[in-house]
């Protein structure tokens, strides 16, 4: 299988902007579409996929809300969601950075085996893994420069639950980014291509349905 295709670069995009997504959602209402964040948390574990789309869950259906926000964020001149695209624009800039920290990318891995063996006990997203996945992000990605700023309600920043939930939704989101580097997406190509992306997005999108 060809890994550095569009539509694999599409596919990793639309879960960076999926989990971007998620951390609005978080931060305005202090909840979020649940079955999306299975799916945005989970890819974090999936280190050993046979394939992109099984990075989430081997199912297109299952990356909706970021090929729609993704979709609304490619058309037209003003930017949809614009918290949201600076989220995913700082995520694809900090996994750059990560990944030429090798102490760090140490501490991923072992923070993300452990969160594997924590969910042979505990669901997905039960407090201990949320917990320890967003510790990892503090550990590392939080330490680099310039750090996401997340804008929201501050009674919603403030819970404990929340900000793990959002720190484990940016670390999906540096997943995904590392997965569009491996799949061939390139700040330079995204800027070019822009139409073709949205054409592929909505390719894409009419795949599922209604």
């Amino acid at each position: 299988m060809e890994l550095q295709t569009l539509t694999h670069q599409v596919i990793a995009l639309a879960g960076i902007a999926q989990a971007a997504a998620l951390v609005q959602q978080l931060a305005t209402s202090g909840k979020t579409d649940e079955h999306a964040l299975i799916i945005t948390i989970g890819s974090i574990l999936k280190t050993d996929s046979e394939s992109v789309l099984d990075i989430y869950g081997n199912d297109l259906g299952n990356l909706r809300l970021g090929l729609n926000h993704l979709n609304s964020q490619l058309t037209g001149y003003e930017i949809a969601y614009p918290d949201e695209a600076r989220y995913a624009a700082s995520l694809v800039f900090l996994e750059r950075q990560l990944s030429e920290q090798t102490a760090m990318l140490k501490t991923v891995s072992i923070g993300i085996e452990r969160a594997k063996a924590q969910t042979e006990h505990f669901h997905l997203l039960h407090e201990n893994v949320l917990a320890n996945l967003g510790d990892i992000y503090l550990q590392t990605v939080s330490r680099l420069q310039p750090r996401i700023m997340v804008n929201g309600v501050p009674d919603y920043l403030s819970r404990p639950d929340v900000a793990n939930k959002i720190r484990a939704c940016l670390l999906a989101g540096i997943r995904s980014a590392m997965l569009w580097k491996q799949c061939g997406g390139r700040r330079w190509k995204f800027l070019l291509f822009r139409k073709k992306t949205q054409i592929e997005v909505q390719r894409l999108l009419s795949h599922l349905p209604k």
